[in-house]
């Protein structure tokens, strides 16, 4: 992502989510979990998971980026501090499972949109696309 602008971070390709949207998408629920495991209630809902912000600058962009590799930091560090008791434990509410599942379900979600993102920028790359 270091290298993406915001002009292509925001260019829309067929009916595809655009790289902003993705990474919006992504950090949506690295960060609902993180406030979780701050101790802070679940609070989040899938119908917001796509309602980024419109970046006006890439100044923005690039805060919102630096946003997210914190976050995700923060939150790889609390995952590390975990016991492996906790893994086996309800998520907030029992309907949701357990940690082990739910952190589990976050990693295969950002790879899931990861893999679309390199798609994108090999698309925005492409001469013939646009």
């Amino acid at each position: 992502m270091q290298d993406v602008t915001l002009e292509q971070a925001t260019t829309k390709i067929h009916s595809f989510n655009t790289i902003a949207t993705l990474v919006f998408h992504i950090n949506y629920y690295i960060d609902a979990v993180l406030k979780v495991l701050q101790g802070a209630p679940l609070n989040a809902k899938d119908e917001l998971s796509f309602n980024h912000p419109q970046f006006e600058s890439e100044t923005e962009w690039q805060a919102f980026l630096t946003k997210v590799w914190e976050e995700a930091e923060t939150f790889a560090g609390l995952i590390e501090q975990l016991p492996d008791s906790k893994l086996e434990e309800y998520f907030t509410n029992e309907k949701y499972g357990n940690y082990f599942r739910n952190l589990h379900g976050i990693i295969e979600h950002t790879h899931y949109h990861l893999g679309q993102i390199v798609l994108l920028k090999k698309l925005l790359l492409d001469d013939r696309v646009g």
